[in-house]
């Protein structure tokens, strides 16, 4: 990984994550009707957190499952050599409930149009917010996210590299120079 910066640490990542419970709070009036689903593998993480953090604040547990799209993506054959693919754990109803979707880096916004066909295919959700920690620009699909932890433009030659402990052994955000050409 060539390294170019690193624009978030331990800290600033706990505040981000505290900052958009509230929001998401805030924006629904409560956590009435709220269920996340974080998308595999790092949103499935930042959607427990702040399942977490929504529960410190609001003393409730909310529902949370995991979101896999593999299957959904529009380059699942041609640019995906050999999909990994898991599968969703979604153990509750999604028939008019307000849903969190929970990502780490919003990029071109086709994952995000993954997840809406694979959660339309569950059932008829009564809205389907998006959460995503780091925003970095470059969409090729009218997506925007309800709320961002943090903004990053980044150049077509730069990646985001979004690290959480439960996968990675720590949690940072860095600015990484792309391998792609």
């Amino acid at each position: 990984m060539d390294v170019k910066s690193k624009i978030i640490d331990s800290e600033g990542f706990d505040r981000i994550l505290t900052r958009i419970a509230h929001e998401i709070l805030e924006k629904n009036k409560g956590s009435h009707n709220l269920v996340l689903m974080g998308m595999r593998t790092r949103g499935e993480f930042l959607a427990k957190r702040i399942t977490e953090k929504i529960k410190q604040i609001d003393k409730v547990d909310l529902p949370c499952g995991v979101l896999d799209v593999t299957l959904y993506r529009d380059d699942f054959r041609t640019r995906l050599k050999q999909p990994e693919v898991s599968v969703s754990n979604i153990t509750f109803d999604i028939n008019d409930k307000d849903i969190i979707l929970v990502d780490d880096v919003l990029f071109t916004g086709r994952t995000v149009r993954s997840a809406l066909n694979a959660i339309m295919d569950m059932g008829r959700p009564r809205s389907i917010q998006l959460c995503i920690l780091i925003d970095r620009g470059h969409r090729e699909l009218p997506i925007r996210a309800d709320y961002v932890g943090k903004n990053i433009p980044t150049s077509p030659n730069e990646e985001i590299k979004v690290k959480m402990k439960e996968h990675d052994g720590e949690d940072a955000i860095y600015i990484i120079k792309s391998e792609k050409k």
